[in-house]
């Protein structure tokens, strides 16, 4: 059985560097959101080994992934009580062992690859980075699973990857030496990845950025069709995660696309307001989908009388506004 001391652990870890997802997961019901603690902590441990282990090479990072997956898996003995309470997570809810391991081979592929041609090389990444991710939410909501609820989940999981790529573009090049920008994207516009290790923002980059978030906004729009046939009680808090994440691009385009010089950052006003918008339009149309496309402002998939609405709607809600001056 998974300890008090297990989920206290699991949950300070996701606290502490995943707070974007963290303040989504407190509006689970507690039977998924101690899960959701203890498997934040489990991806974020295997995550660690990559990218905070400075002084240890190649073949030392490649071996802690190694002996992770072992504990996870039950092959071997670990004193961490993340990973001690995962892998009894793991047999609670029979999560697929192919998924962990394909998790774990994206945290090797973090140590081997830090430039992708193609996005379809991202794709491969991600089915392993994010896709075991959203997988393993449904496992422990214990969702009946179907073609349709896989395949939003494994968009949606896409999606909130997506945003970290934007939002992370610095950060991953100036601290890990790695970039998930396509090249053929990069090129189409003039962009080499010199341009991105020199932290040079131009109107060309700009156009990078553009076209990389509306190919993100694709993966959020089959993604979020998925949530009504969640859980009642898990489908307020999986939206509002979709909300949180797909803000971010607005506040990408609201630094002009500048993610070279600085990261966009959602302060507590930004997620309250998204959870007041989201839970005023949720109650207003009873419709996740509806709710997600009017709590965002993302174009297409909402019927024009939902979107005039939502205007209204935003022009008299404006939440982030009044708890600024709240603040003041």
């Amino acid at each position: 059985m998974v300890s008090g001391e297990q989920i206290n652990k699991s949950k300070s870890i996701q606290q502490q560097t995943g707070k974007t997802f963290y303040f989504a997961t407190l509006l689970l019901p507690r039977r998924v959101r101690y899960a959701t603690h203890i498997l934040y902590a489990f991806f974020r441990i295997a995550d660690e080994v990559v990218d905070t282990s400075e002084n240890k090479n190649t073949r030392t990072k490649i071996k802690q992934l190694n002996e992770i997956q072992k504990a996870v898996l039950g092959k071997s003995l670990t004193e961490d009580p993340s990973l001690k309470a995962f892998e009894e997570l793991r047999r609670r809810y029979d999560i697929p062992t192919t998924e962990i391991i394909a998790f774990i081979d994206a945290m090797r592929m973090d140590i081997s690859k830090n430039r992708y041609t193609t996005f379809e090389e991202v794709e491969e990444y991600m089915r392993g980075s994010a896709v075991t991710v959203a997988n393993m939410m449904v496992s422990i909501m214990k969702v009946e699973e179907t073609e349709e609820i896989n395949s939003s989940a494994a968009a949606l999981g896409k999606a909130f990857q997506l945003t970290n790529f934007l939002r992370d573009v610095r950060e991953d090049i100036v601290e890990y030496n790695r970039s998930y920008m396509p090249k053929e994207t990069l090129e189409k516009y003039g962009v080499e990845y010199k341009n991105i290790e020199d932290l040079e923002f131009s109107e060309a980059f700009a156009e990078v950025m553009r076209e990389e978030i509306t190919r993100a906004e694709e993966f959020y729009r089959e993604g979020v069709e998925g949530i009504k046939y969640l859980p009642k009680d898990c489908q307020f808090a999986v939206l509002l995660a979709s909300i949180l994440y797909a803000d971010h691009h607005r506040l990408i385009v609201n630094q002009d696309y500048d993610v070279l010089t600085r990261r966009s950052t959602l302060s507590m006003p930004d997620k309250v307001a998204c959870l007041m918008k989201g839970w005023w339009h949720l109650r207003v149309t009873k419709d996740p989908t509806t709710t997600f496309y009017l709590s965002t402002g993302m174009s297409n998939g909402v019927r024009e009388e939902n979107q005039q609405d939502g205007k209204v709607l935003r022009r008299v809600f404006d939440v982030k506004g009044l708890l600024v001056n709240f603040q003041k």
